[in-house]
């Protein structure tokens, strides 16, 4: 069997091209609200949560205001928008390949947990995955990543020398760092990392192929 019979993945940038969705849905908020963005609506702002983000969009932290926001983001991506969701070239078949040789594999997103799910039967992936875990899968919400692999670890009682995480951003290695696990970079989608802003105890893949050779191996 390979080393690490666990696999916990990232979702957004790691998984899936959400963007375009995302980008979408934030935007029509905006326009029903007739609030004016305070920053540029763009691919640089995918990846933290829908209430970080808004503050960030807005640059506001009046809660009313964010409410509003992220009422008219959900009506519009939890109905019609996840749909334009893509899979990165090549990921389906190192799901279907990794599943296949035995492996346990988990999601851990900042994604809220509802379109998580419509997502992945969207994609017809829902089978591949043991666990799927998001911040606000509990009441009260997980702080951040760090305490959510923590907890999907605690929960399922995952053997931490026979786990790893692998996402596409700097807070996904260090959410890594934090429960003692080895990461791998996805560097195909657009949270990609650069080699400046790498860990030395990070490593990366660049494409899906790469990616399952290296689980696979033992």
């Amino acid at each position: 069997m390979p080393r690490y019979t666990h696999i916990l993945f990232d979702l957004d940038g790691t998984l899936i091209d959400s963007a375009p969705a995302i980008l979408a849905s934030y935007r029509e908020a905006f326009a029903q609200t007739g609030i004016a963005p305070a920053i540029a609506i763009d691919e640089s702002i995918v990846g933290p949560p829908l209430l970080e983000t808004l503050q960030q969009l807005s640059g506001s932290r009046d809660q009313t205001v964010l409410n509003r926001l992220a009422d008219g983001f959900k009506a519009t991506y939890d109905s019609e928008g996840y749909k334009q969701t893509a899979a990165y070239a090549g990921v389906g078949d190192m799901l279907r390949q990794l599943k296949e040789a035995g492996l346990s594999l988990s999601i851990a997103t900042n994604k809220r947990i509802l379109p998580t799910r419509l997502i992945l039967d969207h994609l017809g992936w829902s089978g591949y995955f043991d666990h799927i875990y998001a911040l606000d899968l509990f009441e009260p919400r997980l702080p951040n990543k760090a305490a959510m692999i923590r907890r999907l670890m605690a929960d399922h009682e995952l053997p931490e020398a026979h786990s790893i995480y692998i996402g596409d951003r700097s807070e996904d290695g260090e959410s890594a760092d934090a429960n003692k696990l080895p990461f791998i970079a996805a560097t195909w989608g657009y949270g990609s990392l650069e080699p400046a802003d790498m860990a030395r105890n990070w490593s990366a893949a660049d494409t899906p192929d790469e990616m399952t050779a290296r689980l696979l191996a033992d």
